[in-house]
Order: C-alpha cells, then sequence, then structure tokens
C-alpha cells in the first residue's frame, strides 16, 4: 500500500515558505506511487496555490491532513496542539530546533512520532543535496546584501558621471559560511569592494575565489563538521582589535557567524560600532540566536548615533519561492534515503539518517540534543507505541553465548554511579545491558576508546565497525565535555 505525505501549511508568524512545492509532489507521486494531502493554502504564500498541486487531495484543517497520513512534512517547528492532530507512530521531517521548542520535542516524545530535524542533517559530502541550513542560509546570504544596500547611504558600485567619480562601497563581513560567501558574492555584483573574515583559515581560499580580501587576526579556531568553535576571551579580544580596524573604513558590514545550538558569539562592540564611519550600516544575520553585535535587537532596525544596525528575522522566507523550492528538494533527496517502491524502508544504521533522527519510540535519541538540554530534555513517553524491532534488537538476536572468546573486559564493575549510555545514538537497553557485561558503564570509558579496543567490542557485538560508523566516541566525548 502507498505511504501518504501530509503537506502542513504554516502556522508560526511570518512564515511564507511550504515543505513541498508542487514539482517534487509530482515528481514523488510519479516515480513512488506516493499519495499526497495537501492543506489547503499550504503554498500560497510561496507562489504555489492549491490547484497547481494537481497530484494532491486538497483538505481544510491540519487535524484532517494529517489524518492518516505516514508522514508529515513541514518547515518551522509545529506547535504541540498540531503535533496532537498526528497519527502516532507516523514520522514528522522539519526543522525542529528541539533546544528552543522544547514543548515541540515533549509532544513528539508523547505522540510516539518518529522525527527527523532538519536542521541535523550531518554536514558532510554525501548529505549535501539534504542539508536544509545550507540551502536556506544561501537565500538569507543574498537578502542580507540587499538589504545592507538598500539601508545605506552610500551606492555600492563606482559610477563615473558628468558630476564626478563615486567611489565604491566598501563592505567587510565577518563570517564565510554559505550565507556569508553568498553575501560576499552579492556585494561583489552590487560592486562593493569587500573584505570578509572567518576564524577558519580554510576559509581563505573560498573568500578570495570570489573576488574579497580576506582579513588575518591571527586567530583560528577551526572545529568539527565544518563549524567554528567558541574563541576563548584572549582569542576574542585579539580578533575584535583586527577587526576593529577594518570597519573603521566599511561602509556596510554584514556578520553572519553562528554556532548551532548556542546563543551567536557577542563579536562586534559597542565601541567597535562607535568607531565606523557616520552612515554605516550593519546587517546583522545572527540576530535569532542573539546577534553578533552587542547592540543587535532582533526584528528591529536601530540607530546608534548615526550608524544604523538592522537585525532581521527568517529572512529565507522573504524570497518563498526559491527558498520553499531548495527546501523541498532537500527533502525529497531526505526521503531517497528512506522510500523503496513507495514504501518506507528505514536504516536507522545509516549515518545521515542517524544523523537527523531526534526522537523515536516516545524518546529523545540525539546524543548532541540530550546534552545541550540536560536537565531540560523532555521526559520519555510512558507507554511506548508499537514499532518495528530495532538496530539493537538485531544485534542482540544476533548474539549468543558462543561469542565470549576474547570478551574484552574493561571494569569488574562501575566506578560510582553508572552513566546512562542510551544517551548515545545508536545504543539503547539490550545494547547497553551488553556494554556493562563488557565492564563498559561510564561516556569517558567510550571516549577513551582506542580503534583497537573499539574493533574488539564491535568483535563480540557480531557488529564490525559499528562503533565508528555511528560516531559513539564522538558523541562519548561530548557528553563528558558537557557533564
Amino acid at each position: 500500500m502507498p505511504i501518504t505525505i501530509a503537506v502542513l501549511k504554516e502556522s508560526a508568524p511570518g512564515e511564507r515558505r511550504v515543505a513541498l512545492d508542487p514539482s517534487v509532489v509530482a515528481r514523488l507521486s510519479k516515480q513512488q506511487g506516493v499519495q499526497f494531502r495537501l492543506q489547503a493554502g499550504a503554498g500560497a504564500e510561496a507562489g504555489f496555490p492549491d490547484d497547481h498541486y494537481i497530484d494532491a487531495t486538497v483538505c481544510q484543517t491540519t487535524a484532517e491532513t494529517a489524518r492518516g497520513a505516514d508522514i508529515v512534512v513541514h518547515v518551522q517547528p509545529p506547535s504541540a496542539a498540531e503535533i496532537g492532530e498526528f497519527e502516532p507512530g507516523c514520522m514528522l521531517i522539519s526543522q525542529i530546533q528541539a533546544h528552543n521548542n522544547i514543548d515541540t520535542a515533549q509532544a513528539l516524545c508523547d505522540g510516539h512520532i518518529t522525527s527527523m530535524a532538519m536542521e541535523l542533517v550531518p554536514r558532510i559530502t554525501r548529505a549535501q543535496a539534504m542539508d536544509v541550513l545550507s540551502s536556506q542560509a544561501t537565500v538569507a546570504g543574498y537578502k542580507a546584501a540587499l538589504m545592507a544596500a538598500e539601508l545605506s547611504p552610500r551606492l555600492f558600485p563606482m559610477l563615473t558621471t558628468a558630476a564626478g567619480t563615486i567611489r565604491p562601497s566598501k563592505a567587510v563581513v565577518i563570517g564565510a559560511g554559505v550565507a556569508g560567501l553568498q553575501a560576499i558574492a552579492t556585494c561583489r555584483r552590487l560592486g562593493a569592494q569587500v573584505e570578509a573574515y572567518d576564524i577558519r583559515p580554510a576559509a581563505k581560499e573560498q573568500i578570495e575565489s570570489l573576488g574579497a580580501k580576506m582579513i588575518d587576526t591571527g586567530v583560528s579556531a577551526e572545529g568539527a563538521g565544518g563549524y567554528a568553535r567558541e574563541l576563548t576571551d584572549a582569542e576574542k579580544q585579539q580578533q575584535a582589535d583586527a577587526l576593529a580596524k577594518h570597519m573603521t573604513v566599511a561602509d556596510v558590514v554584514i556578520s553572519t557567524a553562528a554556532i548551532p545550538g548556542r546563543p551567536a558569539p557577542k563579536i562586534v562592540t559597542q565601541e567597535m560600532v562607535e568607531g565606523m564611519k557616520p552612515g554605516a550600516v550593519l546587517v546583522d544575520l545572527a540576530a535569532e540566536t542573539g546577534g553578533n553585535c552587542v547592540l543587535t535587537q532582533p526584528g528591529e532596525t536601530v540607530s546608534h548615533g548615526d550608524k544604523v544596525i538592522h537585525g532581521p528575522l527568517n529572512l529565507p522566507s522573504s524570497a518563498p519561492v526559491h527558498a520553499s523550492e531548495m527546501y523541498a528538494k532537500n527533502i525529497l533527496n531526505l526521503l531517497g534515503l528512506m522510500l523503496e517502491e513507495g514504501e518506507l524502508k528505514i536504516d536507522y544504521e545509516d549515518e545521515v539518517i542517524a544523523g537527523c533522527l531526534l526522537t523515536r519510540e516516545g524518546k529523545l535519541v540525539h546524543a548532541q540534543v540530550l546534552s545541550l538540554l540536560g536537565d531540560k530534555a523532555p521526559k520519555s513517553a510512558t507507554a511506548p507505541a508499537a514499532a518495528p524491532a530495532s538496530a539493537d534488537a538485531a544485534v542482540d538476536d544476533d548474539s549468543g553465548d558462543d561469542v565470549e572468546a576474547e570478551k574484552p573486559r574493561f571494569l569488574d564493575a562501575p566506578e560510582g554511579e553508572a552513566d546512562d549510555l542510551k544517551q548515545i545514538n545508536g545504543i539503547g537497553p539490550k545494547l547497553e545491558e551488553r556494554l556493562h557485561e563488557l565492564g563498559i558503564y561510564h561516556f569517558s570509558q567510550i571516549a577513551a576508546l582506542s580503534d583497537g579496543d573499539a574493533a574488539r567490542i564491535d568483535d563480540h557485538l557480531k557488529s564490525k565497525g559499528r562503533i565508528q560508523r555511528e560516531g559513539w566516541i564522538e558523541q562519548a566525548k561530548n557528553l563528558v565535555e558537557g557533564q
């Protein structure tokens, strides 16, 4: 029986995007035989009226649209009330941002909803086509440059006129991720001279390839997964001193630095703003997580003396046609890992699926999110819904008393209270019990495993390469750091 996907209308104020556009709906309907329900008006503000979804049944309410759906797709995190209308055991594919939406995460657990958080898609080569953060940041960076040009009292390009030559504006872009690079490219297209700064040395080549000049502050903070780590106080001061010199001659500053799941780093001080040229403009793309500038007010355009600080929110929604099309393609490519001949077949050991799996069987299962939330993490549902056998069960069913040879041993008993190893994505109750049999009770033990240790444990569990494939050691390190 073909699966049913529900496309809901966004309820967040000001959100104009839709999770799937008509072309992706038509493609899945034709190639996979997927059936669709569309909530009336879901795509209207993105330029996709209901009658463009010729392969979908249009429904009026959230409850009607979600009824009987195997998968529900969304852009912004759905509310707890909306989740209450979902079928127990269905799957949600959406941006969720659980650290800012604990009620939503709790509702997903209570409803036994399997959820794929699009913002958690691993930033690896194989998953680039599913990377929502990158696709939507492209829109944000482009729009930020246009906003800067609109707010600036100066023209961006050099112009030679009968009244004389107008020199090009100077722009400084802080952060050379996807949004920063798109801001650089757009400022350059508009004719500005651009300098850019990123604490990752690897960004230099990308910055220069777009015709901008790299600002060297002498600070390097390359982090895991392509992100930047937080700076020490001394590094922050060194960075500020170097950036301030460049900002004093800038007409426009666009700031894009962000750390997933944490407040935006404060890079631009009040003194740095006061040192900028009269009429200078700062557009802070990190406003949604507090802003890179201490003077930023999220969602507001404010003046500080003769300087302007703009803190836009949800910029991708300001270009809903292309933002929706890119978001829909991200979901399409993720579904490609889970759909086979119109049926849902999920490999929870796949590194992409495991990386963005947030809730399953009434529990929040993503280790990094659990570590980030700490005591605020949602409680597991008390009555799990029936679900297919887990990967843990498959391992345990395959293991018996005949695998005792060369059994690795680490501790005879836990030193102090044992950690809940199930916080590591990929470890369930039965697998935790197997690890206890090996004397492994603490995150610190897993974090300290050598390649040889991992191989011996994998051999004992009859799951070759599982520890490395699922990133147990890295997850354990993160949990140890968070304790």
